[in-house]
């Protein structure tokens, strides 16, 4: 019986792109794998022999011998987020710019799935993992993570660990954003969004209240809302504060997320943000300048976040025993529409 498909064709090698560029073999892997010993002409000599041969890069078998697998696995709560997105964008094109590559897992802020994504990215032999730890994340699981790869954790500090942290200011940002709220005659002001055991949140309502305690307001617990990180939790938040004997005025929101589910909320009930009530929100997403109307919100810069842990993590690959980092993003207060002098309003 006749091969329709015709002859097989031969498999290029290694050795046939090092004898097209007129360098040894041992060069050829260098040149593949970025090494600096390697002069950028050779290298380009390489790459060209590359192209025009059509040679594949066995990067598992590279990965045997160098002991490093050029991957690193980044774990997040959701990317339902737009924060969450622009971070991991930010993450991947720094290590992409040294031949590094992202898998990405998620965790819905569930120990369990967190556990079960660790798991599964050191199975993978990633080099590192970039981490935003669930808020029952116990110190002694992490301490123990780290003896089998680099850990950067995406929360500006984690007591008792000395790992790299880079992360939000989250005190400082939520402080203007309050002291904005109340230089426009806000005085009941509520602090909408996340989950009580959430870190973040916990750092950002003692920095809420501490800043009402400034000025002389004094704290309402009822001006508390706790939540989902999402427009669904900002829009039953407004249901709930509304209704109240008192209703307040302005809030001061958890995520820009959030923000977005409190104004359509808000209009849902006859009211406008920024005329009948305040929104501040915090993240800065690109969607913020575009809503309408546009969010007053805390720019933390997610896309630099997620730049800065990749570098703390490549720098970790590269020199393991480097003092360890803590970074804390500055951030500022970005004045849009979504906040106003306060006005009276009639509810029904």
């Amino acid at each position: 019986m006749t091969n329709s498909r015709g002859p097989r064709r031969q498999k290029v090698t290694l050795q046939h792109v090092a004898d097209a560029a007129n360098v040894s073999k041992a060069t050829a892997s260098l040149a593949l794998s970025n090494n600096p010993r390697i002069s950028e002409p050779t290298r380009q000599r390489v790459l060209e022999a590359v192209e025009s041969l059509g040679y594949v890069y066995n990067q598992r078998a590279a990965s045997l011998r160098t002991q490093r697998s050029y991957t690193i696995g980044l774990i997040i709560k959701d990317l339902s987020n737009p924060f969450n997105a622009e971070l991991t964008a930010g993450a991947e094109s720094q290590l992409a710019d040294q031949d590094y590559s992202l898998v990405l897992a998620t965790t819905d802020d569930d120990l369990d799935k967190q556990s079960r994504m660790i798991q599964t990215l050191l199975e993978r032999d990633v080099d590192g993992l970039i981490l935003a730890p669930t808020a029952s994340t116990a110190t002694a699981s992490l301490q123990r993570l780290m003896d089998y790869c680099p850990l950067v954790l995406l929360t500006p500090y984690y007591a008792g660990l000395a790992a790299d942290c880079v992360g939000m200011d989250d005190e400082k940002g939520t402080a203007r954003a309050v002291e904005h709220l109340i230089q426009q005659g806000h005085r009941r002001i509520a602090f909408v969004g996340g989950f009580e055991t959430d870190l973040t949140r916990q750092r950002r309502l003692q920095s809420y209240r501490e800043t009402l305690q400034r000025h002389n307001i004094a704290f309402d617990p009822a001006l508390r809302v706790a939540g989902p990180v999402s427009r669904r939790g900002g829009y039953d938040a407004v249901h709930q504060l509304l209704n109240m004997p008192a209703p307040p005025e302005a809030a001061y929101c958890y995520s820009d997320v959030i923000a977005f589910g409190m104004m359509l909320g808000l209009r849902a009930a006859g009211l406008e943000a920024g005329r009948d009530f305040a929104v501040i929100g915090f993240d800065d997403v690109p969607e913020a300048s575009l809503w309408h109307p546009s969010l007053t919100t805390v720019s933390t810069d997610p896309r630099g976040l997620g730049d800065e842990a990749a570098q703390l993590m490549l720098r970790r690959i590269s020199a393991p025993d480097a003092p360890i980092r803590r970074i804390r993003m500055p951030s500022h207060l970005v004045l849009r529409d979504s906040t106003a002098k306060l006005v009276s309003r009639q509810l029904d």
